[in-house]
């Protein structure tokens, strides 16, 4: 049994979405550590600015992180 080039290019792509999909899974944010402190340049010097908080909302594929 012989696999003609428009089965297989047809299996390359149907392996290929899902790792295409999955590849643009993440979450949105800065990629500062937790608990680090953005500099502000126009608070005056001493003052802490408090980042806006969000939502933590659980995603399908967290459990693999």
């Amino acid at each position: 049994m012989t696999m003609t080039l428009t089965k297989a290019a047809r299996l390359a792509l149907v392996l290929a979405i899902p790792g295409l999909v999955l590849i643009g899974c993440g979450r949105k944010g800065d990629l500062d550590r937790p608990g680090a402190t953005t500099i502000n340049t126009k608070a005056p010097a001493g003052t802490v600015e408090e980042k806006a908080t969000v939502e933590d909302r659980p995603f399908l594929l967290d459990p693999l992180l």
